[in-house]
């Protein structure tokens, strides 16, 4: 008997041996590809226009209680590029985190393309936490931590994205985006204090601040530290002390303007790789703060590279300085000079301030914020992810003979008329960038295949690449169980949609496509742990049957690995076409060495419905039950269509059986979440052991159908309880319906 938990909505059974509960989701002890008959799906058009010929910039719009103000028109804005009026092309209003990619390229121009398949939905944010830890002692460290531990736990929404990165670069492999939670507390856990001091060994003490002073000449600074360098160096004249203070400064400038040249270089190659990435980023600069105007280096045109990556990759950058609520730098603790006139104190007034204002123009050039002078930064999180979740995209075409000059590009919007209002809006810009080259996508239909060397290049290429390609849209899920006697095994399960694939006629007069495929094992230092490359050859039955093909390419891949955090990277390239596609995916493996209550992946698999329902078993809801008997291929894409229902499997490992009658007491509950809200809770109830002989691997099947649940992405989490052990173990993954 299946139990029904939501009223005819959900039905679960668990008592299917072991052996046909994998055989229903997996067909395979070794890699096999094979290829999936997908009927068509009727779904809306998606347009994508391209518009190539304007320049365009974000703009947001707040009244005066900090809330986005809805509803403008291009004849409330007012364009100046370097102080001359500019008509506005397009005008669009653009919400972040919901299809953004599709509405940036529709406010764009005019070219269609039709897409076949439906768009991501729900895609969620993509925020960036940018450690300056060459500027972070320890408790600011500690309360940068802090704010991205806050974000983790009460502010990540349910599909977005974030990454933690160090100007240092420490967290090496575990600096990457990802939507994996667990993932990012590991790599915060991994940050250490690097502060980095410019201070030299010479008496007196110097600070950063103080050399940068006697670096501008300042007449006070300079003479202190001539005075107290004769008193200390009895003999030498005044020019000889003044030449050693002047050199001990100039060291020291140097020296800070290298670590701040590397730190902001840092940042840039952080925003500039965001280009690759769909519709508003958020990066959160969190740092101790460091000097603007060092002439011994060029923080200037390093600050301008950045506001002008910022501009043309979507990029609003938020700065934090992690030092908290502050008058001045120093305390009981500092080695300062002894000052008795007070020359040092007076010169010194603005050194807080000057150490915020790079911070400050960063935030403020790109479009966001700097939160200062706060102990509780963790309260600029939400207005920084909710005050850029709306803007108004503004673009006009630029005067062609200008941009061959290369320069920067003052950009002023105002409003009409409205006083009341603020208008936040980047500061400015470089010129165009030339085109970029022709993309591989647009070789000629009858170009020849490519060596395979050629194609294992661009593979490797593609797996190396900070963020997935999507020339070749591949679908992706990286499952774990345990198998008895084999152990630990990853299932990686690789789908190619049949419409992105390019069939030529072979010379045995076939009509093929053919596709590398490559794939990559990593543990969390960044090593390879594991590897695969394959090449699947797809036939069709004429060429008119490849117009409109919809037959997918499956492929799995099973492989056991130890218990550990892995990244699984693999990449598919179209031997016709040479489009290349790729995909990442965390994955842990729990060490069931330690005895302690753990679960298996979520396997996700489609039953697509019988015409005709079997209502001869029907329940008082109303709903049919239904048996999990028969195959169910593993769903690589994890998207389902309403007409189906998800099947999902998993095994609870290291249970406890009762001391007095030596039986289990596992239960579960499950839930099915959308935008963080839940949409299906079950009670939690016992799972039923009847008829199990391996009791070490628990299993648990379950349906949902799918016509309950409206078009979107959703999360499903399970958690087992084992009430003999008192403890409890949590799994979830996203799928979509369509």
């Amino acid at each position: 008997m299946i139990p029904c938990f939501m009223c005819g909505r959900f039905k679960l059974r668990a008592s299917l041996p072991l052996t046909l509960l994998l055989c229903t989701f997996l067909t395979c002890a070794e890699a096999i590809a094979q290829t999936k008959q997908r009927p068509t799906q009727k779904s809306p058009d998606e347009v994508v226009r391209v518009y190539t010929e304007l320049v365009q910039t974000d703009v947001m719009v707040f009244d005066k209680q900090g809330r986005f103000v809805d509803g403008l028109t291009k004849e409330n804005f007012e364009l100046r590029i370097d102080g001359k009026p500019r008509p506005i092309q397009a005008f669009e209003t653009i919400t972040a985190g919901s299809d953004e990619e599709a509405q940036l390229a529709a406010a764009r121009g005019a070219t269609t393309v039709n897409l076949k398949r439906p768009v991501p939905l729900d895609r969620g944010r993509i925020v960036f936490f940018f450690l300056d830890d060459f500027h972070m002692d320890l408790p600011g460290l500690r309360a940068a931590k802090k704010v991205i531990a806050a974000f983790l736990d009460k502010q990540m929404g349910q599909n977005d994205q974030a990454a933690i990165a160090s100007a240092t670069g420490q967290l090496g492999f575990l600096q990457q985006l990802t939507n994996d939670r667990q993932v990012l507390r590991t790599a915060l856990d991994r940050l250490t204090p690097h502060n980095y001091s410019v201070r030299d060994i010479d008496r007196p003490p110097m600070s950063e601040y103080e050399a940068l002073l006697i670096d501008r000449n300042d007449r006070g600074v300079l003479d202190f530290f001539i005075n107290e360098t004769m008193r200390l160096n009895p003999g030498i004249t005044r020019p000889t002390a003044e030449q050693m203070v002047r050199n001990r400064a100039q060291v020291t400038t140097s020296q800070s303007a290298h670590v701040n040249f590397n730190m902001l270089t840092g940042l840039e190659s952080l925003v500039r790789s965001a280009r690759k990435l769909p519709g508003r980023k958020v990066v959160f600069l969190l740092s101790g703060g460091f000097m603007l105007e060092n002439r011994r280096g060029d923080t200037m045109s390093k600050l301008r590279n950045i506001t002008n990556a910022a501009a043309k990759n979507g990029v609003v950058i938020y700065s934090m300085d992690t030092r908290g609520l502050v008058a001045t730098l120093s305390d009981a603790s500092s080695d300062l000079a002894f000052d008795l006139s007070g020359q040092l104190q007076a010169a010194k007034f603005g050194e807080v301030s000057a150490m915020q204002d790079a911070m400050h123009a960063l935030a403020v050039d790109t479009g966001g914020k700097a939160l200062f002078n706060t102990n509780d930064l963790t309260q600029g999180i939400a207005p920084a992810i909710r005050e850029t979740s709306k803007y108004y995209l503004l673009a006009w075409k630029p005067d062609l003979e200008s941009q061959k000059q290369g320069r920067f590009r003052n950009l002023e919007v105002k409003l009409v008329g409205r006083g009341d209002l603020t208008v936040r809006v980047r500061k400015g810009f470089f010129d165009l960038d030339p085109p970029a080259p022709e993309a591989a996508s647009n070789k000629k239909p009858d170009a020849p295949p490519a060596p395979p060397k050629i194609a294992t290049v661009k593979l490797k290429e593609a797996i190396s690449a900070a963020y997935p390609e999507r020339a070749l849209p591949i679908l992706m899920s990286v499952d774990y169980y345990d198998i008895a006697e084999k152990g630990p095994t990853l299932s990686t399960a690789i789908q190619v949609p049949g419409e992105f694939l390019s069939f030529g006629e072979q010379p045995d007069g076939k009509i093929q496509a053919v596709i590398d495929l490559s794939g990559v094992y990593f543990d969390d230092k960044g090593s390879v742990k594991a590897n695969f490359m394959e090449r699947i050859v797809t036939t069709a039955p004429s060429l008119d049957a490849t117009k409109n093909y919809r037959s997918d390419i499956t492929f799995t891949y099973p492989t056991n690995l130890p218990p550990g955090l892995y990244q699984v990277r693999a990449a598919a390239r179209d031997d016709k076409s040479g489009r290349v596609g790729s995909a990442h995916a965390w994955i842990e493996i729990p060490d069931l060495a330690k005895k302690k209550l753990a679960m298996s992946s979520l396997l996700l698999g489609e039953r697509t419905q019988t015409p005709v329902a079997n209502v001869s078993d029907t329940n008082p809801a109303g709903m049919a039950e239904t048996s999990l008997d028969g195959p169910v291929a593993l769903s690589a894409s994890h998207r389902f269509g309403r007409d189906s229902t998800l099947r999902f499997l998993l095994f609870a490992y290291n249970t406890l059986p009762s001391p007095a009658d030596q039986k289990l007491d596992v239960a579960v509950q499950v839930q099915v979440i959308r935008d963080d809200q839940p949409v299906i809770t079950t009670a939690v109830r016992k799972i039923s052991t009847d008829g199990l002989t391996d009791l070490a691997r628990l299993p648990y099947a379950a349906e949902i159908p799918m016509n309950e649940l409206l078009p979107g992405r959703y999360l499903l989490k399970i958690t087992i309880i084992d009430r003999v052990a008192k403890q409890s173990t949590t799994r979830e993954t996203h799928f979509d319906v369509y």
